[in-house]
């Protein structure tokens, strides 16, 4: 029998980069909020620079809730599903803004408005086979100022290119127009960084340094970045990654209105005969507790928001929470990250240390920046070089088939080459389809015996055509930057497990193809909400963290503006 608490106004499952932003505008309106969280609270005394600790054994995964629940992973229904390699995402305080790469973007103006903008400009025959890809209910103009609000909250370094109009040269020409500049500036350049800038301005592309929740200059009382080079997976031991677990989580603490429950493992939302939300019950070490309370935020990560609707049936929904119209799971994505280039240069790059946030972008080619009128595909992606290398990573360099993998042939090519590759990462536009989406594994559990999500999905055409663009246009930006051999990868075709997953509980107008509506409120559960990247129907050529925080602080500000009429 569970233990039963008292009750609150707002219970959020997962402190991270959602949930954790979520807390703010809700205790700032005066609701008392129990923030449970699966992991514990980590200081900077715990984000040792260490790259055996953290990127080659995968600290602090080991011991995280997440590594016990990974997906199962199967191309189509005809597929046999394997467990994936490991899950990427973290258990804590902040959650996997602890530990990530700290690239901050918006999405563009296209992104909000694909299968319009799309017909509109090359007729309705574009839209992708099979696709279920559908326009977002409101503009980006409508979450422009929520973009602002974290970007100022939690500490955004960039350089605008168009604030209320005006264009800036020296920040992205494509961008949707912003209210102000950024709080700080954007990250440093290396040397390699502005002969990259250089050369893509001689193919005449346009670039310009990336935004980052990493402060390049003290903000709110943190340290600057000191660019030692561990962010690649790895937590800041001066505060300077801007994670809600220094920023606004502290914040709401301090009103008195949230209170964190740590290594809580939820593992079902409670619902009364009438299909209204009571509480969440959930373990902590062996113990059972029920937290009621008037209304539940699921802030848990797409593939675990998605496993507690679905583990979640009762009377009024006997398919899963909020899930009559059978639409949780369905529209699933995940960025299309393989297809990588990797570049060998004559000379020493001198990119030791550093951070992935800290590079150089070019956005020519994303979204619809571009005529796509003669090619097979829509969408595109960000172009991205940054400045990242450690000991250990290096050792495993490419060889650009010019020495062995191994013996004293490759330790020589090692010595004289580590510091003369690059590797470029470039996101790109993925669409949902009919047949990606995910649902609860028949047959693999966790260890408390509770079904782990199956993930049936593959890369479709239009994703493998504009990986194989994108490879082209980064394969020249290198030969013009001085490379003297480029490799590409393979244009891969099986989706994993990504921390840039999106869909399973879309939001949208439409009741019958979408799980929540434009403000992230259940269409069938008068008072649940979902916050993330899950409520996301499309990916731009971007991470979903800033847009899912956006989003975030928007679902919390309606639902405290209108608390009354929601809950009562």
């Amino acid at each position: 029998m569970a233990t039963r608490l008292p009750g609150t106004d707002v219970v959020i499952v997962g402190l991270g980069a959602a949930g954790g932003v979520a807390a703010l505008p809700l205790a700032d309106a005066g609701l008392d909020v129990v923030g449970l969280e699966a992991g514990g609270r980590l200081t900077r005394r715990d984000f040792a620079p260490d790259e055996l600790r953290n990127n080659m054994r995968g600290w602090p995964f080991s011991v995280q809730k997440c590594a016990q629940e990974v997906p199962t992973l199967r191309r189509s229904r005809s597929d046999t599903a394997v467990q994936g390699n490991g899950h990427p995402m973290m258990n804590a305080v902040g959650g996997t803004t602890l530990h990530y790469w700290a690239q901050s973007w918006r999405l563009n103006p296209w992104d909000f408005r694909v299968v319009s903008a799309t017909t509109e400009r090359y007729g309705s025959s574009r839209i992708p086979e099979g696709s279920t890809v559908e326009d977002w209910p409101f503009g980006y103009e409508e979450l422009e100022p929520y973009y602002d609000r974290v970007e100022h909250e939690i500490g955004v370094s960039g350089q605008a290119g168009n604030v209320n109009g005006r264009p800036d040269p020296r920040g992205n020409p494509f961008e949707g127009a912003r209210a102000r500049e950024y709080p700080m500036p954007a990250l440093r350049w290396t040397g390699f960084l502005y002969r990259m800038a250089s050369s893509a301005r001689s193919l005449g592309w346009q670039p310009f340094p990336g935004p980052a929740a990493i402060n390049s200059r003290p903000y709110q009382g943190r340290s600057g970045c000191m660019y030692h080079g561990f962010c690649n997976r790895g937590g800041c031991h001066v505060d300077a990654k801007n994670s809600p677990a220094v920023t606004t989580i502290p914040r709401a603490e301090a009103t008195g209105r949230l209170t964190v429950v740590t290594h809580a493992h939820v593992r079902r939302v409670e619902t009364d005969n009438q299909g209204k939300v009571t509480g969440v019950t959930y373990v902590q070490g062996r113990e059972e507790f029920f937290q009621p309370a008037r209304f539940v935020l699921l802030a848990s990560y797409t593939y675990e928001n998605v496993r507690l609707l679905l583990m979640s049936k009762a009377r009024a929904y006997p398919i899963g929470l909020s899930n009559n119209h059978a639409q949780v799971g369905r529209h699933y994505l995940s960025h299309h990250q393989g297809a990588g280039v990797t570049a060998l240069f004559p000379s020493d790059l001198h990119a030791w240390y550093g951070l992935p946030a800290q590079g150089v972008a070019v956005d020519d080619w994303a979204d619809d920046n571009f005529d796509h009128g003669a090619l097979d595909f829509i969408g595109g992606g960000n172009l991205w070089v940054y400045s990242d290398r450690r000991p250990i990573a290096a050792a495993g360099m490419n060889t650009f088939g010019l020495a062995p993998t191994w013996g004293s042939a490759w330790k020589a090519f090692v010595r004289d080459n580590a510091d003369r590759t690059n590797s470029a990462y470039i996101q790109k536009t993925t669409l949902p389809y009919d047949s990606n989406y995910m649902d609860l594994d028949p047959i693999v559990t966790d260890p408390l015996g509770d079904p782990v999500i199956r993930i049936t999905a593959e890369y479709k055409q239009n994703e493998l055509a504009v990986a194989d663009f994108l490879q082209d246009k980064m394969e020249r930006w290198y030969l013009e930057a001085g490379a003297i051999k480029v490799t590409r990868g393979g244009l891969g075709g099986q989706m994993g497990v990504s921390t840039h997953a999106y869909g399973g509980t879309r939001m949208g107008d439409n009741a019958e193809t979408n799980v929540v509506n434009r403000y992230g409120l259940s269409h069938e559960v008068p008072n649940l909400g979902i916050l993330g990247a899950s409520v996301m129907g499309t990916s731009g050529a971007r991470n979903p963290t800033l847009t899912a925080q956006a989003l975030a602080w928007r679902t919390a500000a309606h639902l405290a503006s209108n608390w009354r009429s929601i809950v009562e």
